[in-house]
């Protein structure tokens, strides 16, 4: 049961990684319209991409808090289920 419990969790964080990779994309996606607008300004365009780049950036670390915590409960069920091997 542990075990697939471990898998299953595996299998989220993996998910997790790939919803932060694609907040990363879209924040990366952000800055070339900003840049964009370096040369053709459009202030309500402006304002528009500098929220989506907050909320953005906002979304990035909260998924990645989220990793990291899940990360550890995914360490600590392994040692239960795989305890390290004694020498």
């Amino acid at each position: 049961m542990s075990a697939e419990k471990l898998n299953r969790m595996r299998k989220i964080i993996s998910k997790l990684e790939d919803i932060k990779n694609t907040q990363e994309s879209s924040i990366d996606k952000i800055n070339h319209v900003i840049t964009d607008l370096f040369q053709h300004p459009d202030p309500k365009l402006e304002k528009v991409m500098e929220d989506a780049h907050q909320r953005a950036s906002d979304n990035v670390d909260m998924v990645r808090e989220a990793i990291n915590e899940y990360q550890e409960r995914i360490n600590a069920l392994d040692k239960k289920v795989n305890p390290p091997a004694m020498e």
